[in-house]
């Protein structure tokens, strides 16, 4: 086995990855089509974003992120520290000052000649960031997006806990569908009962009679809600967290979403119903303005040093390799 070694340049402007140890550019980063995390979407994940050159509650991803990698029964190698230092690293190499920033614990498959059960798997870190993407575009959240109710209902949270990040998006997928079938820009979707649980990405809230409402079971306990349960004690609007029927969503003064690819976004249309004035209203909105603004000036921020990561960003050693092995 020979190998020759270069430096060549490496562009790294579309995006880094990590995966189990080693760093590349985002359009290399690939796994082998057997593993469990791609076959039996045996994987959780967390999404951390970047704007104005910092992450905001980085610390709170991470924390939910080995909460969720627990309840599956995952222990990659890397520990929550150096997890934080991969991905500062990834925006570092990246060069981005708005940046999606995803988090994976993908579970591999059993060695040959080991039972194929998930107790025999190592579970390893995925990593990357790539330019930063909207949930709804700027346009969709000046208006206030347009929402329906689905018809397909949530995954029972006994089949599947829904405050583990999962890819079990069958039944999301199914009401974006729907959305997309009915001209609307999004669904949100009930449990069995009837009852409020989220989107498509997102938590969902309804202005009830001046409170701020979101649904206790069924949804993600998003980082963005909880950012909207801080903001509602500063600014002084009531909050709650209790069970939403379709009926009290649709009654509703004012319903909003919340998530990390957008913050928080108003609704201006549920179904056949126009909300306000078919714009945004008003604690929708002062929440929104507040959660930006807050942002830019710092609030729970984590600022990336750029810096430190020019020559890495730049140019790289890499190793390539005309090989001939014998097995």
């Amino acid at each position: 086995m020979s190998a020759t070694t270069e430096t060549t340049m490496v562009d790294w402007s579309k995006g880094a990855a990590y995966i189990d140890g080693s760093f590349m550019p985002l359009s290399e980063a690939k796994i082998p089509v057997t593993e469990w995390g791609y076959r039996r979407s045996d994987v959780t994940y967390d999404v951390a974003g970047v704007y104005y050159g910092a992450f905001f509650r980085l610390d709170d991803h991470i924390a939910r992120f080995r909460r969720s990698m627990t309840k599956l029964r995952m222990t990659p190698n890397e520990s929550d520290a150096e997890l934080r230092a991969i991905l500062i690293e990834l925006v570092q190499r990246s060069g981005l000052a708005e940046a999606y920033v995803a988090m994976d614990c993908v579970r591999s498959r059993p060695p040959r000649g080991m039972a194929m059960l998930p107790v025999n798997a190592r579970a390893y870190i995925i990593a990357f960031a790539m330019p930063w993407v909207w949930v709804f575009s700027e346009e969709q959240q000046a208006r206030g997006v347009h929402a329906m109710i689905a018809q397909t209902p949530r995954i029972p949270t006994a089949s599947v806990d829904p405050t583990v990040k999962n890819f079990h998006w069958g039944d999301l997928t199914g009401a974006l569908f729907e959305a997309h079938d009915a001209a609307f820009d999004t669904a949100i979707l009930l449990d069995q009962g009837g009852n409020v649980t989220e989107g498509p990405g997102y938590n969902v809230f309804a202005v009830l009679d001046g409170t701020v409402v979101t649904p206790p079971e069924g949804a993600l306990e998003g980082i963005t809600r909880l950012s909207v349960f801080e903001l509602c004690d500063q600014l002084g609007i009531p909050h709650a967290i209790r069970p939403i029927s379709r009926h009290a969503l649709e009654e509703a003064d004012e319903i909003f979403f919340s998530t990390t690819a957008g913050g928080i976004m108003p609704v201006s249309r549920l179904g056949g119903r126009i909300l306000g004035n078919d714009r945004p209203g008003p604690i929708s909105s002062n929440l929104r303005e507040t959660f930006w603004e807050k942002r830019r000036q710092g609030w729970h921020a984590t600022p990336v040093d750029y810096t430190a990561a020019t020559s890495a960003r730049v140019a790289t050693a890499q190793s390539t390799s005309n090989n001939t092995a014998t097995f």
